[in-house]
């Protein structure tokens, strides 16, 4: 039998939307044609405090942000985590997660893990989604 991840109802990803004020965007990179560069930039322009993650380029900026190495180095709270690395690293981004008090877990579009997901839900944390692309559910919303 395949996974397949049970996303929560349209309601409640508009919701998570609009409680997010903070994104930390992990595999964010500085190339402008990449979809983590696109949708960043929507999120940005579109009022959302971008926090980018990725090690290689941590203290540099992108999108007029500091990156950072790793989530748990971002002094601030998070809203939630967009993820842009591939499905066999997102158990990974659960764990780094679970270390912060970040509040909902996104995987772009294309990407699931069900490690990922028992990690998270055995933490007691329950706002995850996974294989959606917060700009398309953005713009579904305004």
């Amino acid at each position: 039998m395949t996974y397949t991840f049970q996303n929560p109802p349209q309601e409640v990803i508009f919701d998570y939307i609009k409680q997010t004020k903070t994104i930390a965007v992990v595999g964010l990179s500085d190339r402008t044609e990449t979809a983590a560069y696109r949708v960043s930039q929507l999120m940005q322009e579109a009022g959302f405090t971008i926090i980018p993650v990725n090690p290689k380029l941590a203290g540099e900026k992108i999108l007029g942000e500091r990156v950072y190495a790793r989530l748990q180095d971002v002094p601030v709270h998070i809203d939630m985590v967009n993820v842009f690395r591939r499905s066999e690293f997102l158990a990974d981004v659960a764990r780094d997660f679970l270390e912060t008090d970040a509040d909902i877990y996104w995987a772009q579009l294309g990407l699931e893990s069900e490690d990922a997901e028992k990690l998270l839900r055995q933490a007691g944390r329950d706002a995850i989604v996974m294989n959606r692309c917060l700009k398309i559910e953005y713009l579904k919303m305004v």
